[in-house]
């Protein structure tokens, strides 16, 4: 009878489970929201009616948290890892402006926005000057154009709001590192204090800034919907009351203002509410969806009946996303926990070969990814069709010369001005090389005018080059606010080489030579088989190689003339860089005494020094002791 297979979990089986409660978490932080400012709504004309959940107070609770829970899904649906890398901030726009995800965005806050202007309507008060209808001479019905700038405003306030979520790529996730030098163990996977407190030492911070959006978005909504809604906004609203209201046939527009006072004050304070919920509901997302992989203190995989097949299977994906998740829960492995570290050292019978030998293939090649984008670096990729060029005879018409007949055939007539140019034209066409010949006062006029262009530049620009001019008015235009987005800054175009396009996540990098270089150290007490030791020459090598190369592009990158800051600082880069230089400080201190027994030549374990920063200023003395001794 064959023995039964273990079933090898998927990552996501672990990984899902793990965002689904921390999105809870976020779910409950927006609804405790909700329901303070559904009290701050109330009218409080009754004491326990006006706080008790069961009633108006959590009606509005309910429709309140729809508000940021719209956008939470959305955070849900369009989440990514790693930086939009791209040359400049132009360049990311044309990538992301069309996309379907751009328009859900768009969509999403509009109807947060619209849905909160209507709660807010229906709380306030029948004189708060928001109500749909009023009254006049009697029974006269007649539309009220303030709650509709009201709509309108938050309308305009939740397409603002869209685009400064895709400009700021609040969908991204950014994933933390299992840092080597952090002498603390990894905090538990639960909902922790200190991450709360994180997230309470904000809400000063969020309700300046909702309060100075909102009244910066009010005068936007003044000038917007005068000039541009306010007489579509107007006869479509007749159009859906008229059948409830009897309200005059006449879509003319009123005389008085759109808004007044205390609407605009109301606008503020509704503003910088709707504000805030968006800004606590995307801050508790960020902070609370990427804590570290664990669970009750544990990697994710620890309750897997395959703990090394299913992690295996998460550093396999093709999904960027699970990938950097398994990356780093591998790097904590790594760095703190033995049983695991041993699992990975003794299980040699797996499938697909020893795990240590999966892992080691699969953390080399992420670090050698960079390697290679730095060797294919501005070259152009070479299509090939597979198929080999025949040459093919072709058969080739005697060449004649050409005719000298003017371009267009016409009878012999007085030399007119429109003969002129077509003689003109003929020449250009026949003797492209030669200019065409001009009468005395052209050449007169010509030379007069490009004397007062070169006049002109010089006073402009000091030179006579021409294009001195032209790129000294682009680099003026540059350095304004106006320029930004065209420029080609040297951090966004280094990231985008090292990294690769559209998305590069430094976690995945930082964490892969964590984990590779802390589990070779480790094997010197932990590996009793030694499979480790076979490896450790190539992974010295390469991390010395993608180190010298990183450090080479890095100080020998050119600066865009786009390019008007003198920053040339990388912050990815260079933490990519401290990673690899800590990670071959640790190989070279702890592999150093065994460098003849791992094949490692004296000027390997000297690369490697070089390339990690370590000092060799011991060296002589120890030679000037050899020589004692002989």
């Amino acid at each position: 009878m064959a023995p039964a297979v273990v079933r090898k979990a998927p990552y996501k089986d672990f990984l899902q489970p793990a965002l689904h409660r921390r999105f809870s978490t976020t779910a409950s932080i927006l609804l405790v929201t909700a329901y303070f400012q559904a009290l701050l709504l109330g009218s409080w004309d009754s004491l326990f009616w006006s706080w008790f959940p069961i009633g108006p107070a959590g009606i509005r609770t309910f429709f309140l948290s729809l508000c940021g829970l719209s956008i939470i899904v959305l955070r849900i649906a369009q989440y990514h890892v790693g930086l939009r890398t791209s040359n400049s901030p132009f360049e990311t726009f044309a990538q992301n402006a069309l996309k379907l995800q751009t328009l859900e965005a768009v969509l999403t806050y509009v109807f947060s926005g619209w849905l909160f202007s209507l709660v807010y309507i229906w709380s306030s008060a029948s004189d708060s000057s928001l109500s749909w209808v009023t009254y006049y001479s009697g029974d006269r019905a007649r539309l009220n154009e303030k709650p509709l700038f009201f709509t309108c405003h938050f309308v305009i306030f939740g397409v603002v709001e869209a685009c400064l979520h895709i400009f700021r790529d609040n969908d991204r996730l950014s994933l933390g590192v299992a840092d080597p030098r952090d002498d603390g163990k990894a905090q538990d996977g639960k909902f922790t204090q200190s991450q709360l407190k994180r997230f309470l030492d904000e809400v000063p911070s969020m309700l300046i800034a909702a309060a100075t959006q909102s009244l910066a978005l009010l005068f936007l909504s003044i000038v917007v919907y005068p000039l541009f809604l306010r007489g579509f906004v107007w006869r479509t609203a007749l159009i859906f009351f008229r059948p409830f209201y009897n309200l005059p046939k006449t879509n003319i527009l009123p005389a008085s203002v759109p808004f007044s006072v205390r609407v605009l004050y109301q606008s503020v304070l509704a503003g910088t509410l709707l504000s805030f919920v968006w800004q606590a509901g995307n801050r508790a997302f960020s902070i609370f969806l990427v804590r570290e992989p664990l669970k009750n203190g544990k990697p994710l995989t620890s309750e897997s009946k395959d703990p090394n097949g299913s992690l295996l299977n998460g550093l396999k994906s093709k999904k960027l996303s699970i990938k950097c998740f398994a990356m780093w829960e591998l790097a904590f492995i790594a760095r703190d926990y033995e049983n695991r570290r041993k699992a990975i050292y003794e299980d040699i019978d797996r499938k697909d070969g020893p795990m240590w030998s999966q892992v080691y293939v699969i953390c080399l090649d992420v670090i050698k990814s960079v390697e290679a984008r730095i060797d294919n670096y501005g070259k152009t990729p070479s299509h090939n069709t597979g198929t080999a060029s025949v040459p093919i005879e072709s058969h080739r018409r005697p060449s004649q010369a050409l005719k000298q007949d003017p371009i267009l055939q016409s009878t012999p007539q007085k030399k007119t001005f429109r003969n002129k140019v077509e003689d003109a034209v003929s020449q250009i066409a026949t003797s492209p090389g030669q200019p065409p010949q001009l009468s005395p006062i052209a050449k007169k006029a010509m030379t007069s005018a490009k004397d007062k262009l070169l006049q002109l530049q010089r006073e402009a620009t000091g030179s006579d080059d021409p294009q001195s001019l032209f790129k000294t008015l682009a680099l003026k235009f540059l350095s304004s606010s106006a320029g930004w987005p065209f420029r080609q800054e040297y951090n966004r175009r280094l990231t985008a080489a090292v990294l690769g396009t559209p998305y590069g996540e430094p976690s995945l990098y930082i964490n892969a030579i964590s984990a590779l270089s802390q589990l070779t150290v480790h094997s010197l007490k932990e590996d009793k088989y030694g499979n480790v030791q076979r490896d450790v020459a190539t992974i010295l090598r390469t991390m010395t190689s993608v180190t010298r190369k990183l450090e080479s592009f890095k100080s020998q990158f050119p600066t865009h003339w786009t390019d008007v800051t003198p920053r040339q600082d990388a912050p990815e880069v260079d933490a990519i860089l401290a990673a690899l230089r800590n990670g071959l400080a640790n190989l070279v201190d702890a592999f150093g005494p065994y460098a003849r027994d791992l094949r490692l030549s004296l000027t390997d374990i000297r690369l490697a020094k070089e390339a990690a920063g370590i000092s060799n200023k011991d060296e002589p003395d120890k030679r000037s002791e050899m020589r004692q001794v002989r």
